[in-house]
């Protein structure tokens, strides 16, 4: 059967095609980004049809949510790499580097310490992002970025492994010149992963250098 011009197929190939557009104007490869799928609140069934059409790469809010339906579609498709997005407990450090492949949202030292230990008692080190609030926002997570030295320098005394930087800009902005500082800070603090650019503008983050983009909606459609 054909795949209907608005089923997760024909959306996923309609991300593709505009990542790897947005990726030419800037003079990148486009498999030098990741797409994300952002698959929090939505059900096994509705994942599976992306999982059928060959994306490998989801993402997830809750450790608990993702417990519950994660395990079973790893075990299914082994290859699948699923990130951890959202805001993480150091209670929750265990259990989530037990279950995902990508963590991005470290952001205060006593997470550092609980990601810390959690990854030596597991014995296996999901990749790492610090989360940075780019926009200063009291309402959201992330360390400050007077604040983002100390930490990495903590994290590397904690013998952890940084990938890159991850930010959510204020929402009704224009996105670029926060994802233009996340890009500069990480260049400054000599890291290349950039988790940044969401449904309404991961074509603006893969120009402007990311090596994650995080995309709900555009693939799974308007809850």
């Amino acid at each position: 059967m054909l795949p209907t011009e608005d089923g997760p197929a024909a959306r996923l190939a309609a991300v593709r095609e505009k990542l790897a557009r947005a990726a030419a104007l800037a003079g990148r490869r486009a498999d030098a980004i990741e797409l994300i799928a952002i698959s929090k609140t939505h059900p096994a069934e509705a994942i599976a049809p992306l999982i059928d059409a060959g994306q490998r790469s989801f993402g997830e809010n809750r450790v608990q949510e993702a417990q519950a339906k994660w395990p079973a579609l790893k075990a299914a498709t082994p290859d699948i790499r699923l990130h951890l997005v959202g805001q993480l407990q150091s209670n929750k450090a265990d259990d989530a580097v037990e279950l995902f492949d990508a963590i991005h949202a470290l952001d205060r030292p006593s997470l550092a310490e609980a990601l810390a230990r959690a990854i030596t008692k597991a014995g296996r080190a999901p990749t790492l992002f610090v989360q940075v609030n780019i926009g200063e926002e009291d309402q959201k997570g992330g360390c400050a970025i007077g604040d983002l030295p100390a930490l990495l320098a903590q994290c590397r005394a904690l013998g952890l492994t940084i990938a890159g930087l991850m930010c959510v800009p204020p929402a009704e902005t224009e996105a670029a010149p926060y994802f233009a500082l996340l890009a500069k800070l990480a260049k400054e603090n000599g890291l290349d992963g950039l988790s940044m650019g969401m449904s309404s503008d991961y074509e603006t983050a893969a120009m402007l250098g990311a090596t994650c983009v995080r995309v709900g909606t555009a693939l799974f459609g308007a809850r």
